[in-house]
């Protein structure tokens, strides 16, 4: 029987900050910032005392639209303490996702940082809400967002009219009391939504997925426990804090068991193996992108990674030979994988560090303590038996209060037995491992075969001259799909989709062969490291009107 805490975001903190006060909680080596749980917690409780100046309530919406700067780790904790919810932006998005965020959120904050990646967010924000020049902070109208007041400005532009600065918020919470924050606390849930996540945007519109401090705390200390997470440990975090695995997997797993957070703005290959190097780093968490990113960069041998023992790889599909460089040239011996989504708060099942090697490199593991989880027919419900494919289901405290605003979405995802689709196809053996082997939209069926991308690709991805791989289905007139494989090779290497198609012979089923190829130097992805399948079949398309 697993315990799963009742706590709120807040009290987590408190209480790590009473029992480790001097352990190492955040350091941010871009920015100087090296904090301990006490300083820590303490600048947190200064950003909650902010927000309540700004007359934010428990269950207010605030979202966040910055990179991963200290900010945005203080808020997640500062504003959980005073019960509002965060709703997390995507940062590469632009004026009308933004606008549908703000708008479909009902939030009433907006904080936002100067620019990223040579995008002014600054502009963005006035483009969107024009007349700022003439409003005063805290009382910003805009027709379509009757519910945003506040917008809170973080960087060094000397005029912000309309707008709070971040540092002035905290000046301005000096004038709460201490009695009325513990007030504020004492009120809250833990099974109150705290966080809003949009999805990816894989497919359609975003949807925000309601998550409790109940769900994301749980789902947080659950896989530090796996890892083997302990003070003293110290976590590069360079995936995105917006994404789940960023402030799930990552710094509530840290929080969770007093580790330190050692966080980079963006992600940048070189500057991980910096700072893997420079902070004795001893856990890492990345999609397989980035570890091939760090792998493969020219100067990957001049630092040392031997402080490394543990981390996660997840949110794509990990090529096996990936995952045993990671093992081996990484010195990352424990490294899991684990398999989720955002809809259950993330992960429900993980490899364990000591599986054998062939479960950690072929499965995504067994379930996590206390959830669960089967293999079910898409059509009928009806569970199946060990080893035959079909959807995967999960149920348990981790899974989401809903879509906001969405109800009908919610009740397809969330069965009358509480059971969420994930939309993944998969299969579990009889040791309660699971396969991931597609996603059931992204099945091809080409002249009545059921083809999964995942199996190509696993096959293709060995191949001497390949970097990655994607497979996917394209319209086809005669067998309604075909396959299409989109290739990035290795660097200065030159092979024809011919020679391509001459490897697989013989090798894997002549159906299975992908007809298309397509050769790129870089692949449409999400912000969370997803690649985005339905843009290779859009790209495509336009690139070859006639196919």
């Amino acid at each position: 029987m697993n315990n799963f805490t009742e706590h709120t975001i807040g009290q987590l903190l408190e209480d790590v900050s009473l029992r480790f006060p001097e352990q190492e909680a955040l350091v941010f080596p871009e920015r100087g910032v090296r904090l301990s749980y006490r300083d820590f917690y303490l600048e947190c409780k200064r950003v909650a005392k902010g927000f309540m100046t700004l007359g934010v309530k428990r269950g207010d919406h605030v979202s966040v639209w910055t990179t991963n700067l200290p900010e945005w780790v203080y808020m997640q904790f500062g504003l959980g303490m005073i019960g509002a919810v965060l709703v997390t932006v995507n940062t590469n998005y632009r004026s009308s996702e933004l606008e549908y965020i703000l708008s479909q959120s009902d939030s009433t904050t907006l904080v936002f940082m100067e620019a990223s990646k040579g995008i002014s967010f600054y502009e963005t924000v006035t483009e969107v809400i024009p007349g700022l020049e003439n409003s005063s902070p805290g009382k910003t109208e805009h027709a379509d967002l009757p519910l945003l007041k506040n917008l809170v400005y973080i960087g060094n532009r000397k005029e912000t009219p309309g707008m709070f600065r971040f540092n002035d918020l905290l000046e301005m919470g000096k004038g709460i009391e201490e009695s009325q924050l513990a007030e504020r606390q004492r009120s809250l849930d833990s099974h109150d939504t705290i966080n809003i996540q949009y999805t990816s945007g894989t497919t359609g519109f975003p949807k925000g997925v309601m998550l409790s401090h109940y769900n994301i705390i749980n789902n947080g200390r659950m896989v530090g426990d796996v890892m083997g997470m302990a003070p003293g440990d110290r976590l590069l975090i360079h995936v995105p804090l917006f994404h789940c695995f960023g402030c799930v997997l990552s710094s509530l797993n840290c929080v969770s068991h007093a580790s330190a957070m050692v966080v980079i703005e963006v992600f940048d290959a070189l500057k991980a193996l910096e700072f893997v190097h420079r902070e004795r780093c001893t856990a890492i968490n990345g999609v397989p992108t980035m570890f091939m990113a760090m792998l493969n960069h020219e100067r990957f041998k001049d630092y040392d990674m031997s402080s490394l023992r543990t981390g996660i790889m997840a949110g794509a599909s990990c090529p096996v030979d990936v995952m045993k460089r990671v093992t081996t040239d990484m010195h990352c011996p424990e490294v899991v994988i684990a398999y989720g989504q955002t809809e259950c708060a993330p992960v429900m099942t993980m490899t364990r560090p000591d599986d054998p090697q062939d479960i950690r490199v072929s499965t995504v593991g067994r379930l996590l303590p206390g959830i669960e989880g089967r293999i079910v027919d898409p059509d009928t419900n009806r569970e199946l038996p060990a080893d035959e494919q079909g959807e995967i289901v999960t149920r348990g405290p981790c899974v989401m209060n809903g879509y906001y605003k969405m109800e009908e979405e919610t009740a397809k995802a969330i069965d009358n037995n509480g059971w969420l689709h994930t939309g993944d196809l998969g299969k579990m053996d009889i040791n309660g491992n699971f396969q991931v082997t597609g996603r059931i939209k992204e099945m091809v069926i080409r002249g009545g075969e059921n083809i999964y991308p995942r199996e190509i690709e696993e096959f293709l991805h060995p191949h001497p001259m390949i970097d990655d791989v994607y497979v996917v289905g394209i319209p086809d007139k005669k067998y309604g799909e075909e396959l299409l494989a989109v290739v990035r090779l290795n660097e200065g290497e030159d092979i024809t989709a011919q020679d391509f198609i001459d490897f697989c012979a013989g090798k894997i089923a002549r159906h299975k062969i992908p007809k298309r190829w397509e050769f790129v130097d870089e692949f449409p992805m999400t912000a969370s490291g997803k690649v985005q399948k339905f843009k290779l079949v859009e790209e495509y398309l336009a690139r070859h009107p006639g196919d």
